[in-house]
């Protein structure tokens, strides 16, 4: 059962796998709410020596005191593999996000790419829905290919359907929900249902609920990934990402796949993201509420066709939003009535809050047009006029509201 909770986000109780012992509650934290869950994971440990936050090591080189370390088993040999602060880190991301094994990348995209390689083989085919991430696309339709994986991209909503396109060469399903510039909602636990009856893992982006307002484990999926570089990050000045693994089998594979490719974290950006999660909680409930008034203004505006929110009752797929989240985040879409090019232009050039800018979750707003990036392969996309995806971030949604205004008062006055 979920009780509402401020800004209609409803809270939840979340119980992971038992993490690293970094944390001075390692294990014994699913009895708090995840803001709490925020603050206490990954503290202390034999390192810290009384510190609130773990060292951070700027290391490559680690000595080993004996011949048996240096090529025996179970010791970590080089700094490649983590320190203190990014066992800190992904003691963090299982507290908040559940799994049994989270491991980290230099960014979402990595991360992404580290998922797939892991599950990829000579000859396979993978599913992934046809409202991905860009450069997921770019990724399977360049790299993935020249590596003899196959790519058959699919509707966002086809639920249990996913089985009629499952063959014996299906490696993998990739799902994305809501899908990045449109954001149709998939029915997970239906296309997940599916695979796991005939033992196809899944790769789901989390990215958008910063794994607190959605539960990809509860919902059957084998991999969660998550871009860090948005909210749990949240400052705009860090790049990472993560693979989260539902089970320790999995997260072996990925961490095996993960030193094969020789990724790595650095030590600032592993303690940059760390910090950033400790407010992640009560950023994200602030730019989730301010995204929603924000939302709701814009559906009574004329210059407005669509406003692309989960969590508006308008939203084709707020059934699916109201099963299986807990909450919306700051980012959302919406698409204009037909306007000029050089009214698009003088409305986007002229904000006094708003920056151009492709990123998203940090504390400050952007909004960006998106039709330029839409490529579907499975279904069209159409649209009344221009798409518009904006990021909100920490100003006072009342300002936000009057800067957006004055944008649609200079798109009329150039049309």
């Amino acid at each position: 059962m979920t009780d509402p909770g401020p800004n209609g986000a409803r809270a939840t109780t979340r119980r992971s796998q038992p993490a690293p012992d970094v944390s001075r509650n390692a294990g014994d934290l699913s009895r708090f709410h995840p803001q709490t869950r925020a603050v206490l994971a990954g503290r202390g440990g034999p390192l810290a020596d009384g510190a609130v936050n773990p060292p951070v090591h700027r290391a490559s080189t680690l000595v080993i005191d004996t011949l048996d370390g240096l090529y025996g088993e179970g010791k970590r040999t080089y700094a490649l593999e983590g320190m203190a602060v990014h066992q800190a880190l992904r003691s963090a991301l299982l507290e908040i996000s559940g799994g049994a094994g989270a491991t980290l990348a230099p960014s979402g995209l990595a991360a992404v790419t580290l998922a797939l390689m892991t599950i990829a083989r000579d000859g396979g085919e993978i599913l992934v829905v046809d409202s991905c991430y860009g450069p997921t696309r770019r990724l399977c339709d360049t790299l993935m290919k020249r590596l003899g994986l196959r790519t058959r991209y699919y509707p966002a909503r086809i639920g249990e359907r996913i089985a009629d396109l499952m063959t014996t060469e299906t490696c993998a399903v990739i799902l994305e929900s809501p899908g990045s510039l449109t954001f149709e909602l998939q029915d997970v636990p239906a296309i997940t249902a599916v695979c796991r009856a005939r033992g196809v893992p899944t790769i789901i982006d989390d990215t958008w609920s910063a794994g607190v307002y959605f539960d990809p484990f509860k919902h059957g999926v084998d991999l969660s990934v998550q871009a860090l570089t948005k909210y749990q990050g949240g400052h705009a000045d860090v790049l990472v990402g993560a693979v989260i693994s539902a089970d320790a089998a999995m997260a072996q594979r990925v961490n095996r796949t993960c030193r094969e490719m020789g990724l790595g974290v650095s030590a600032d950006d592993a303690y940059l993201t760390l910090r950033g999660i400790r407010t992640m909680p009560v950023r994200l409930a602030a730019q989730s509420a301010a995204a929603l008034t924000l939302a709701q203004w814009l559906e009574t505006r004329a210059e407005i066709a669509r406003v692309l929110h989960p969590a508006l009752p308008s939203h084709p797929d707020h059934a699916i939003w109201a099963r299986d989240f807990t909450g919306a985040a700051g980012l959302f879409g919406l698409v204009l009535r037909p306007m000029t090019k050089p009214a698009l232009k003088a409305m986007l050039e002229g904000y006094a809050l708003f920056s151009l800018g492709f990123s998203w979750g940090g504390y400050e707003s952007l909004i960006i047009p998106c039709d330029p990036q839409i490529t579907r392969t499975a279904e069209a996309w159409t649209a009344e006029g221009p798409l518009l995806r904006l990021s909100i971030g920490l100003e006072h949604p009342d300002d936000l509201m009057a800067d957006l205004a004055e944008g649609f008062a200079r798109a009329a006055a150039a049309s």
